[in-house]
């Protein structure tokens, strides 16, 4: 998995591998409000994760999810660092992991 200095670097590469999407987490479930889906923790995968730390504060600190769908969709997913910890369902939370599915 490659790294990147920045979160607008790290975007702008997923975006590139058709990472296009951009994902809205909730408690139960992540959502593409502009395709009107919504996906529980069966119906998508992390193929990726990527941390970055705010240079002058802790509070700007993100984590970015490349995500990909049972169904091909793929996009991406941006939290500021473990904020979904209090609000999310701990199927959520586990699922928020990259997946060590199997590769054909």
């Amino acid at each position: 998995m490659q790294t990147f200095e920045t979160l607008s670097l790290a975007i702008n590469a997923l975006k590139e591998r058709g990472y296009t999407n951009d994902f809205n987490l909730h408690p139960e479930w992540i959502e593409c409000a502009p395709l009107r889906i919504k996906l529980g923790p069966n119906e998508f995968h992390v193929d990726e994760v990527h941390r970055f730390e705010g240079m002058t504060s802790p509070d700007d600190s993100s984590v970015l999810y490349a995500i990909a769908t049972t169904g091909g969709l793929k996009g991406l997913l941006l939290d500021a660092y473990g904020a979904y910890s209090e609000s999310v369902s701990t199927q959520m939370i586990k699922k928020l992991q990259i997946d060590e599915r199997t590769k054909h």
